[in-house]
């Protein structure tokens, strides 16, 4: 099972990517993650030890591995050793930062982010784990057609209307690239709320997070939530069974 997860900025997309990174761990499954993120967090919210510098800023390697020489570069450059030399593992977990480009008049088709392009491509496709990626925020990544080879898409979205019609954005680029399984996710959403989404999204929304102190005062103190277990953590195990399901 392949899925992404996406939304506008500042949804919570990272906390609840990884919220579903510990579930599927609770459950006994192998995770790959993926942040693909151009500020990346999950390595922060899985508590991983030691510092892990993002692919996207290895500038000499994507360089090289780009072939580039001034305006001319590879389209198909080599990324299959590179899980190897740059994956953390942790309890079963592995985890991958490949983080993005974000270079002012470079525009999607860089070098450099062919390269990341590449390597979250062969990742995705030669996984054995359940591969759950944190994409970047907002629509970008569709056009680049990067989630092609995922299984399920999670678009992470808030009960205001910035990020609903972002999301409605996404929703209409992901129905242009044929994406099946595209669901909706409420986060911190409260109750009396709860009903603005269903009527927005119908079916495709299919759970609310709500809000949770803890989580918001782990975030102040710069905590982890490799050890959570409150009520977030049994939502995230629901939406495990959930996506479980769609395999039968």
């Amino acid at each position: 099972m392949k899925i992404a997860v996406s939304g506008k900025g500042g949804v919570g997309k990272s906390s609840l990517a990884s919220l579903l990174i510990l579930a599927y761990l609770e459950r006994g499954f192998k995770v790959l993650a993926i942040d693909a993120d151009p500020s990346p967090h999950l390595a922060r919210l899985l508590e991983v030890q030691g510092e892990i510098t993002p692919i996207a800023e290895m500038t000499d390697l994507l360089a090289e591995r780009a072939q580039k020489s001034g305006p001319y570069y590879t389209l198909n450059p080599r990324v299959e050793d590179l899980p190897e030399k740059f994956m953390t593992i942790k309890d079963g977990l592995k985890l991958m930062v490949l983080g993005a480009i974000k270079s002012a008049g470079t525009g999607c088709a860089c070098p450099e982010q062919t390269v990341l392009r590449r390597l979250l491509t062969y990742l995705l496709l030669t996984a054995q784990e359940v591969v759950i990626v944190d994409m970047e925020a907002g629509v970008e990544h569709f056009g680049r057609g990067t989630v092609a080879p995922i299984d399920v898409l999670f678009v992470i979205t808030q009960p205001f209307r910035g990020s609903i019609e972002t999301t409605k954005q996404i929703l209409k680029l992901a129905e242009e690239l044929n994406l099946k399984n595209v669901l909706v996710i409420g986060n911190k959403v409260k109750e009396s709320q709860e009903n603005l989404l269903k009527d927005e999204f119908g079916e495709r929304f299919i759970i609310s997070f709500p809000p949770d102190e803890e989580i918001e005062r782990r975030e102040l103190e710069g905590r982890g939530l490799w050890d959570y277990r409150g009520q977030l953590f049994q939502k995230a195990l629901e939406l495990v069974d959930f996506v479980e399901d769609l395999r039968k």
